[in-house]
């Protein structure tokens, strides 16, 4: 699942995640859309921005970890985020990838992470 307020950037994820023979369940632009998507599709793997316009990627984290406490997050932040990425990998989340980032380098965590 995807969940980034930016349409380009989630087409941009879907196509990388799609070439690599992942399947994107579902995508959300909003952290309140995400919560109401993932509870439908309920994915094992979640891409999450950290910066969205009506809930933070930390916020959105912690309410999927208390859903799901097993499913596997990777935020997705711009440079200049180091705090916020610490907070959320201290809160669960598994990974991170830097904006702007090559396809393959968030294939390659994705990858990395569901062999953990």
């Amino acid at each position: 699942m995807i969940v980034d307020d930016a349409k380009f950037m989630r087409a941009l994820i879907k196509k990388a995640l799609e070439d690599a023979g992942f399947e994107v369940v579902g995508e959300a632009d909003t952290g309140e859309s995400a919560i109401r998507i993932f509870k439908e599709v309920k994915p094992d793997i979640v891409t999450l921005d950290i910066v969205m316009p009506d809930k933070s990627g930390i916020d959105v984290l912690k309410e999927i970890l208390s859903i799901s406490p097993n499913t596997k997050v990777i935020m997705i932040s711009a440079m200049g985020q180091t705090d916020m990425i610490s907070e959320a990998l201290s809160i669960g989340a598994k990974d991170y990838v830097v904006k702007p980032f090559q396809p393959q380098t968030l294939v390659d965590v994705i990858k990395r992470v569901l062999e953990q």
